[in-house]
This record gives C-alpha cells, sequence and structure tokens, in this order.
C-alpha cells in the first residue's frame, strides 16, 4: 500500500471512529489495568497528529502509539459486551495502519 492509499485508508477510518460513541457498557473498565478511555484518547491523538502531519509521525508519538497496540492486544479478550470488543478493534484497525507505514515514511 503506497503513502496516498494508506492516508485514504486512515482518513475513512477515523472518521468513522470520530462518528463512533464510545461505548457506555466499557466506560470506566480497566481491563488488565489499562483505562480503556485514556487509551482511546492515547490513539485518538496519535492518529490525528499522524494525519494532520501528512502520513508522519515523530519518534515518540510512533513509540506510544506501538505501545497502544500492545495495550489493545493485551485487553481485547478482556473488554465486555458487544459494543466495546467492536470499538476498540476498530481503534487497534488504526492505530496498526499507522503504525505499519515504512520507516521514513509515516511513522520515524
Amino acid at each position: 500500500m503506497d503513502k496516498a492509499e494508506r492516508l485514504r485508508d486512515v482518513s475513512r477510518l477515523w472518521e468513522e471512529h470520530r462518528r463512533a460513541a464510545f461505548p457506555a457498557d466499557v466506560r470506566g473498565a480497566e481491563p488488565a489495568g489499562v483505562d480503556l478511555v485514556l487509551l482511546d484518547a492515547t490513539v485518538a491523538g496519535c492518529v490525528s497528529g499522524w494525519l494532520d502531519g501528512g502520513g508522519s509521525l515523530d519518534a515518540e508519538r510512533g513509540r506510544i502509539l506501538r505501545d497502544a497496540v500492545t495495550d489493545l492486544d493485551r485487553v481485547l479478550p478482556e473488554i465486555p459486551g458487544a459494543d466495546g470488543p467492536r470499538y476498540f478493534r476498530h481503534l487497534r484497525r488504526l492505530a496498526v495502519l499507522v503504525t505499519a507505514a515504512p520507516p521514513g515514511a509515516a511513522v520515524r
């Protein structure tokens, strides 16, 4: 996938995510000790910064986003309900698309 395709895909998924309501059944939940509201905000900030930067993140935000993917992998099996897992799988997909960019092209 080239940079233009990645930008287009992330932009579309980001708009879907922004329209989605945070699932009420997980508000305040901390599976595996991870605050889901904070995790959502962290990924959202990095994805938004990546889009604002034209597909580029600084090294620190890249590290933060990769750590968030690790946290998502840990908590996804423990998120209760139907809406929560779906919401956070979507969030993970966004984070993975941003972090999957070739070195020097997006996440440095």
